[in-house]
């Protein structure tokens, strides 16, 4: 699943300050983890290392701005039609 979402993500803007601190792979994770075990995002444990929930709530933003999960919507779809 990965290799389908990877390329539909937005680059990091350069004039971003500060470093990336999590990867876009682990944020989707913390994501998913948000959402398959409905808790509130500041309730995402540090220890698993997605991230704060902070951090994937404000990259889940940045990404459905960009219409990324939109644009999955159609990949997935030309997958299952092909």
């Amino acid at each position: 699943m990965w290799a389908l979402i990877e390329p539909l993500l937005p680059p990091w803007p350069e004039r971003s300050p500060g470093p990336r601190p999590v990867s876009d792979r682990l944020c989707l994770q913390g994501i998913l983890f948000v959402l398959h075990n409905d808790i509130a995002w500041q309730l995402l444990p540090l220890e698993l290392g997605f991230g704060s929930g902070q951090t994937c709530w404000r990259r889940l933003g940045r990404w459905q701005k960009a219409g990324v999960f939109d644009q999955l919507h159609q990949v997935l779809l030309a997958e299952l039609n092909a």
